[in-house]
């Protein structure tokens, strides 16, 4: 999350938006994008809906520790990048880190400025994460 609300600045964004926003930087080869940075499993769209509490408790000890910025707005809770997070993604090397900074720059610039109602549709529309695997007979999985 330090490293995408980074590649966002000076955008803020919901949990519903990091959700999203978390799973295409994860998984960027399905978006078209750079190669993805784990593996494409089957069944990887559970992951998104499994991952918010995750993401959501994340949020609440990075914010305590200023890497994040929770604001309460009109709209609800936005995060935006604290005060500690950049230095947090600067002291981090490694190819790992590299990729990781890479695939969010790219999801922010892609996918950044998208309102909730945008994501759910390119999610959606692409069958992103509900769509259900299945061994065919082949023994190959087959998207359903």
């Amino acid at each position: 999350m330090v490293f995408l609300l980074n590649a966002l600045h000076p955008r803020k964004a919901d949990l519903q938006t990091l959700m999203y926003l978390d799973y295409a930087v994860i998984y960027t080869g399905d978006l078209n994008g750079p190669p993805s940075l784990h593996t494409p499993v089957p069944l990887r769209g559970a992951e998104y809906i499994s991952r918010r509490e995750i993401i959501e408790h994340g949020l609440s000890l990075m914010a305590f520790r200023a890497f994040v910025d929770a604001m309460a707005t009109q709209e609800g809770i936005k995060y935006g990048i604290g005060e500690s997070g950049p230095a947090l993604v600067d002291l981090l090397g490694g190819q790992y880190t590299k990729d990781l900074r890479d695939r969010c720059n790219w999801v922010s610039e892609h996918f950044g400025g998208h309102t909730d109602f945008q994501l759910e549709e390119v999610f959606g529309a692409k069958g992103r994460l509900w769509r259900t695997h299945f061994i065919g007979k082949e023994g190959l999985p087959r998207a359903v």
